[in-house]
């Protein structure tokens, strides 16, 4: 069972092109938007992939309008407890919402969630996308590469505990395909984002953390933890040092996390194409694509309705690989 690559999403594009044309991305009635700060709902507390991301958009985005894009970290749940702050928000263009891959496995997870994806928001526009890191801590994980790391897991089943940003979590699926694709067994610690569960792989409290590069990259270069394997079946150009997944003999592990933005169902839709055209102003400025590829993301430049049409086939794509995996909340 594999998650969405570059071609997935090529595919979600193609699907996409029979909808209606996009809206107009300078349309006349949000002429003056934003007269005001915009808050956007991070689900997730600072320091993890989506605060990653989020964070240098705002600041690019405060940049161009002249206004803030003040971010809300909301944590808890697998990013659910934000997800439903941020779908009961007012749908008037000065709230948004950073979401991530992890809300469209949450609906498979979380069967009593008080709002729907794709009925309770609009999306608007597919930020960044990386592959996930196998990822451990070198003083409590002794092994120089991949080879001698699955050894040691192998020879001790259950010793080993990996954490991630929550139960439902692509950092949790990422784990529970390992395990299904090496059979081997490691333990679930799940943390109310990825940042604390970060944080406590390199203050030594946990072993090893399946994560989006994005939240990494900084740590990995820095020496506090170690990489032994990108996702995937090509190196990421950031870390061409690290092997992937298909090199490693795993080649159906492909694990992306990406981020996007949405809005409460009801915003104006020339508020939406406003929206939409400023962030991709944002990601065209050289200060962001300096950092996208830092940190060895990609700006899938999707329109909203293959941002939409994608959402979809993820919700379902997950839906299966929760079924095969057998995973469960913690």
């Amino acid at each position: 069972m594999t998650h969405p690559t570059r071609r997935h999403l090529l595919q979600a594009a193609a699907a996409a092109t029979v909808l209606p044309l996009g809206l107009s991305a300078r349309a006349q009635g949000a002429a003056g938007w934003p007269t005001k700060p915009v808050m956007m709902v991070v689900p997730f507390p600072a320091g993890g992939g989506t605060d990653a991301f989020a964070r240098p958009l705002s600041a690019q985005f405060a940049k161009q309008t002249g206004r803030q894009l003040i971010i809300d970290n909301k944590g808890g749940a697998g990013g659910t407890v934000g997800a439903s702050v941020a779908a009961k928000a007012a749908p008037d263009g000065y709230n948004l919402f950073m979401g991530a891959v992890h809300h469209t496995i949450a609906p498979s997870m979380y069967p009593r969630l008080d709002y729907d994806l794709e009925k309770d928001f609009i999306p608007l526009s597919l930020v960044a996308s990386v592959p996930q890191v196998l990822v451990v801590n070198p003083r409590r994980v002794e092994a120089a590469d991949f080879k001698a790391f699955l050894a040691l897991v192998k020879r001790s089943p259950g010793r080993l505990n990996y954490g991630s940003a929550g139960s439902g979590t692509s950092h949790h699926l990422a784990g529970e395909l390992f395990k299904q694709q090496t059979g081997t067994f490691i333990t679930h610690i799940p943390y109310r984002g990825a940042g604390p569960a970060l944080q406590d792989l390199i203050a030594g409290n946990v072993d090893m953390m399946f994560d989006g590069l994005g939240s990494s990259a900084s740590h990995i270069k820095g020496g506090r933890i170690k990489a032994l394997m990108v996702s995937g079946t090509k190196r990421n150009a950031a870390f061409p040092d690290v092997p992937c997944a298909a090199e490693l003999g795993l080649p159906d592990y492909t694990v992306t996390t990406w981020y996007g933005l949405w809005a409460p169902k009801g915003t104006p839709a020339d508020v939406q194409a406003r929206v939409v055209d400023e962030v991709r102003k944002c990601m065209a400025a050289d200060e962001i694509k300096a950092v996208w590829a830092s940190q060895g993301a990609e700006f899938p430049n999707l329109s909203q309705q293959q941002f939409a049409a994608f959402i979809g086939s993820e919700v379902k794509r997950w839906a299966a690989v929760v079924k095969a995996s057998g995973a469960k909340l913690d």
